[in-house]
This record gives structure tokens, C-alpha cells and sequence, in this order.
């Protein structure tokens, strides 16, 4: 119950904040430079060894040679590919050996390498994207032996096993940093196509956002949707656009909204390919390949909103290893989140991937949550 009453503040916080951010949009809708970053409230809620400068490893750590089992339904993308590397990292930074397991999208595969992991001596486990209630099975299944478990972007049902951090993307600001600046683009008055799928919690978060905007805004008009997460999204998403730019002729379509950056890869090639790249595409997510898709000199993708991929795997293992150091963790976190924009990128004078895009955008793919003194030991004796 704390947690929804937490999100719907959270919610009308957003909402208090529209009346701020778009006051005046129309005589601002020309700033498309802007890259705003927003710090998550959750972030405020981080406890750290380090107010007290304690770090003596803790002894469920020190000496023991760990294993982290990192566990992703979804796969195949450069999201997955940065999300594990940043797990992988940030362990084998410390000496620790993590594990992981990708399932592209296929159920079973996904609930099998959890349960076979089970009896690997792992000492704790990240899960990733697990999206039904079989997920709670496995996830009571785990802490019934004492394992600490992290997830993300996971069913909110895992919220009720004692022992078990949600971690998520800041989904609310996401979708608000990438409809705002559609607003401000097109001055609050734009024909769009919004491409969205439910049954996801990401999903689910950001259309709430979505329905407040257009209730704001009742000139945002949406006269088409489609949405499907298959092992070929991108490809499904391609055909689909495709067919509804037969159906509107050029000038009735203003801008797409993705809130998955492989709609957004696929609505992008199909605007190319139909040579409709007036209509711009506001997205979420970033990958090496946005990135590379965003900087051809004809796209029609103009912002997206996002996390580092990479920074959530690095703080989703620091707040496991404070779990299985016996130290306090919350029951949720989210990461913040920045938006990206065409124009900053293309005056950037050089190309930009998720290597170097910080110089461009102050703080991405930094934060210091969970990071402990003693982690600093950890890597200092590897």
C-alpha cells in the first residue's frame, strides 16, 4: 500500500509539475537543445556507510570468494547487452564472479535458468524484466534459501517477499521528458501515432503519464496505436507504421511517440523508407544503435529519454552486495533519468556513442548510490 500511495504522489507531482514546465511552451518551443536531467526522489532515500566513513569490509564479505547469478528475460538488444556489462563490471571490479543469462523474450528459458541456478551455491541473484507470477514462484523459491534478490523493470508482486529491492527505471519522468518537449515542439497542438504495449511495468508507468498529457493537452490528438513485444519488434513495429502512413497522407501526422526504443527503431525505418521524415518520433531507452540511428543526418528520431543501461547493472549489483553484507537496502529504487535530444548530439563535433556521450550531458551514467567505502576496498584489494 506505501508503494501505491507513493506512486500516485509521485504522479501528482508530475502533473503539478506540467502546469510549470509548459507554461509558455509556445514561445519556448524553439529550445530543442535542452537536456534536462531529473533526479528521482528515491534517490533521497539512499543509506550509506559513508556518512560514518566505516570501511571495514563487511565479514558476510570479506575473504569469501562470491557468486552473482544475473537472470534477464528479454535479450538480443544493446539495452540487455549494457545492462549485463554494467552488472559484470561493477563485480569483477570487486573479485566477484557474476553469471549471466539472457532468455530473449522466451519464458520458459527464463524460469528454467533461475530454477537450475538455484543449486549453483550462488549468493545472491539479479533478475531482470521477469514479468508474471511464475517470476514470484521463482523469487520466493530463492529467498526460502536465504538468497537476497534484486530486480528490475519486474513484476510489482515481488514487492511482497520479505528481503527483495525492486529497482526500475524513473518511468513517470521519462515519458514526461519526452512528451514535453513534443508539447513544446508543436506548441501543444500535433497529430500523433503512439506506439505502446501493455502488460509490461514500464509500460504500464509511462502511459499513466501519457493519459495526464493528453488530458492537458486535448490538441494532441491520437489517431493511431499499435504496439506488440515480440523477438521482432522492431520489424513488427516497421510493418505496422508502414501501413498506417498509407492510410494518412502527408501533412495529417505530426509526431510518433515510442515509449521503447525498439518502436522507435522501427517506426524510423519505416518513415525513411516511405520518405516521411517530417514527422518526428519522440522516444525512451538509448543504445549504441539509437544512438547511430539518431545522428543520420535524415532521421526523424528527435529525442528520447533515458537511463544508462549500463549505470542501472552497476547499481542493481552495489545494492545486492549491501543485501548480502546484511546491510539496509529499500524495497524501492528508481534510477533517474535525461533526455537526449537530435539537436545537441549532431553539435556535439564528434560522433556520440554511450562511451562519450557524457561529455555532452553533464552527469550521465554516473551515481555514487550504494556505493560503499568498503566496496572501494573491495576493488582496491582485487
Amino acid at each position: 500500500m506505501k508503494k501505491r500511495k507513493g506512486a500516485i504522489s509521485k504522479i501528482i507531482a508530475l502533473f503539478t509539475i506540467l502546469a510549470v514546465v509548459f507554461t509558455g511552451c509556445a514561445a519556448n518551443n524553439k529550445d530543442k537543445s535542452n537536456s534536462f536531467t531529473n533526479k528521482s526522489n528515491t534517490d533521497k532515500s539512499v543509506t550509506s556507510s559513508k556518512a560514518t566513513n566505516n570501511s571495514a569490509i563487511p565479514t558476510k564479505i570479506a575473504g569469501k570468494k562470491l557468486k552473482i547469478m544475473v537472470v534477464r528475460k528479454i535479450g538480443g538488444d544493446d539495452h540487455t547487452a549494457q545492462f549485463l556489462a554494467g552488472t559484470k563490471a561493477e563485480g569483477q571490479s570487486m573479485g566477484i564472479q557474476v553469471d549471466t543469462f539472457t532468455a530473449n523474450g522466451d519464458s520458459t528459458k527464463f524460469h528454467d535458468a533461475i530454477n537450475q541456478a538455484l543449486s549453483k551455491g550462488y549468493d545472491g541473484f539479479i533478475i531482470s524484466h521477469g514479468d508474471d507470477k511464475a517470476t514470484v514462484d521463482d523469487i520466493q523459491k530463492i529467498r526460502a534459501k536465504g538468497i537476497p534478490v534484486v530486480t528490475f523493470d519486474s513484476i510489482t508482486d515481488a514487492a511482497k517477499i520479505d528481503g527483495v529491492t525492486l529497482t526500475s527505471q524513473d518511468d513517470e519522468t521519462l515519458a514526461l521528458l519526452s512528451l514535453k518537449q513534443l508539447v513544446q515542439d508543436y506548441s501543444g497542438k500535433a497529430n500523433i501515432i503512439y506506439l505502446w504495449v501493455d502488460g509490461f511495468a514500464p509500460m504500464v508507468n509511462r502511459n499513466r503519464i501519457y493519459k495526464l498529457i493528453k488530458e492537458k493537452y486535448t490538441e494532441i490528438k491520437e489517431v493511431e496505436r499499435f504496439g506488440v513485444a515480440s523477438a521482432n519488434t522492431a520489424a513488427d513495429t516497421q510493418a505496422a507504421v508502414a501501413a498506417m502512413l498509407a492510410k494518412h497522407p502527408k501533412g495529417t501526422i505530426d509526431a510518433i511517440f515510442a515509449p521503447w526504443d525498439a518502436f522507435a527503431i522501427g517506426a524510423a525505418r519505416a518513415l525513411k523508407e516511405a520518405k516521411r521524415t517530417e514527422i518526428k518520433i519522440y522516444g525512451i531507452d538509448v543504445s549504441n544503435a539509437d544512438l547511430q540511428e539518431i545522428q543520420q543526418k535524415d532521421s526523424p528520431w528527435v529525442a528520447t529519454a533515458a537511463v544508462d543501461p549500463k549505470l542501472i547493472g552497476q547499481v542493481d549489483l552495489r545494492i545486492l552486495l549491501k543485501k548480502i553484507a546484511g546491510e539496509k537496502t529499500p524495497k524501492y529504487y528508481d534510477l533517474s533519468a535525461a533526455l537526449i535530444n537530435k539537436d545537441r548530439i549532431e553539435n556535439a563535433g564528434t560522433k556520440v556513442n554511450m562511451e562519450n556521450l557524457s561529455k555532452i550531458l553533464s552527469g550521465w551514467g554516473q551515481s555514487t548510490a550504494f556505493e560503499e567505502p568498503w566496496m572501494g576496498k573491495l576493488k582496491n584489494n582485487k
